[in-house]
């Protein structure tokens, strides 16, 4: 059974910085993406929106409201993901959810940590 499992969040002033860790276990297959979603404060699950995602081959994606403070990356470890948030505001506060795509076309999610940037 793949499991995925979230750390790193916490409460950060704004300005601060944050490092977001993820890894799954229980497949033997590397996934072809891991990506980050947040779930914002009174939205519901399903309205989670992409904040960054990274391909097996290192191809970076971010939402425009992140770009120059997130930084995406794959760890050593197979199905390993991180992001470093910096320059945090407190618009980017709520639930960070990682999840992975595998090669079956299946989404993988984790249980989501929580980030509260104070302004």
């Amino acid at each position: 059974q793949v499991q995925v499992v979230e750390s790193g969040g916490g409460l950060v002033q704004a300005g601060g910085s944050l490092r977001l860790s993820c890894a799954a276990s229980g497949t033997i297959f590397m996934f072809n993406a891991m990506g980050w979603y947040r779930q914002a404060p009174g939205k519901q699950r399903d309205q989670r929106e992409l904040v960054a995602n990274i391909t097996s081959g290192g191809n970076t994606n971010y939402s425009d409201h992140v770009k120059g403070r997130f930084t995406i990356s794959r760890g050593n470890a197979k199905n390993t993901v991180y992001m470093q948030m910096n320059s945090l505001k407190p618009e980017d506060t709520g639930v960070y959810y990682c999840n992975g795509l595998s090669r079956y076309g299946a989404y993988y999610w984790g249980q989501g940590t929580q980030v509260t940037v104070s302004s």
